[in-house]
């Protein structure tokens, strides 16, 4: 029997978060926040913990610097219940990376410095300890630029070893969206972009045309629509499902949290309806809290404020 419900490899770092600055950042100025979160970030570490916070037994590999951000993020991790024990610790001049966001109205900045998650290759990775599970997950496509050229083979040798897989890109700093990624997609089972991501993937101009493109490369595709909900398309049909009412505080790391519910439904069996259903209550819930984990780190809140499966309402089209 597989030791893990879910293994991933990615990136794991801290989120800084800076609330109230004024719109405009003026050079030489001391400009004011009037409020500061400092978080476990990441997209993949998002995803681990709060998928792991969900019931699934999670394993996770990374690779990051021997420092204090590394030590308190791996502390974070393993708090939310993930298994880090193929985490790399390296010493050297590369130290654990950092995310600071800065959240503005209609939108949000996001300055990332990568460190050690520029570094992670494939010789990091323990594949037996990965192969270990029924799913396999990685976030991040286009940071991973030490990894990326293997990430492929990774997939494949996943599906071989009898794994379902999902991938998360998120954004592409550089804005090329190459198409390599296609290459690795052959071996993807779940993908799960937002709306822009998947309209930048395929250079379409509207979200229609580029789901029909995507539908045509995986097996199940799931899109974040942000305030909206989402959308699934996969075998069973296409379903949407609008957000959960919920007070929204913050939302970053809403999209790895929908892709956690929605793995965690998925590596059950669930139907697509389902998945949709827990990914978007997963996001919306992790909105109720600073940071992408705040709202899955307090326990009790957890178990009062996180809303059953079947608490939403279907819309088949």
């Amino acid at each position: 029997m597989p030791h893990f419900d879910v293994t991933v490899v990615g990136e794991l770092n801290l989120d800084l978060i800076l609330y109230g600055l004024p719109p405009h950042l003026e050079l030489e100025r001391e400009l004011m926040a009037d409020g500061l979160a400092l978080t476990l970030g990441s997209s993949s570490a998002i995803f681990a913990h709060n998928l792991a916070v969900l019931g699934s037994k999670v394993g996770f590999i990374s690779r990051i610097g021997a420092d204090p951000l590394g030590e308190i993020a791996l502390a974070r991790l393993a708090a939310g219940g993930v298994d880090v024990s193929a985490v790399r610790i390296v010493t050297g001049p590369t130290s654990t990376g950092l995310t600071v966001i800065l959240p503005r109205t209609g939108g949000r900045n996001i300055l990332t410095y990568l460190g050690t998650m520029n570094e992670m290759c494939f010789e990091d990775l323990n594949l037996d300890y990965l192969a270990g599970a029924r799913h396999f997950h990685l976030s991040s496509f286009f940071l991973h630029r030490a990894l990326r050229p293997r990430l492929a083979e990774l997939f494949r040798l996943m599906k071989q070893r009898g794994l379902s897989t999902s991938l998360d890109t998120n954004d592409d700093p550089e804005d090329r969206w190459d198409d390599d990624l296609f290459e690795t997609l052959k071996f993807v089972d779940v993908f799960l972009p937002n709306d822009r991501e998947a309209k930048k993937i395929t250079r379409a101009d509207n979200l229609e045309a580029a789901v029909a493109t995507l539908r045509q490369h995986v097996p199940v595709l799931a899109v974040k629509l942000g305030p909206e909900g989402a959308m699934a398309c996969g075998p069973q049909g296409t379903f949407r499902r609008a957000a959960p009412a919920v007070k929204a505080i913050d939302p970053v790391g809403a999209g790895d949290s929908f892709d956690a519910g929605f793995i965690h439904a998925f590596v059950r069996g669930r139907d697509l309806a389902e998945c949709l259903e827990q990914g978007n209550a997963a996001g919306a819930f992790s909105t109720t809290r600073p940071g992408g984990t705040e709202a899955f780190r307090d326990r009790a809140y957890f178990a009062q404020s996180f809303p059953p499966p079947g608490a939403g309402a279907n819309c088949h089209d």
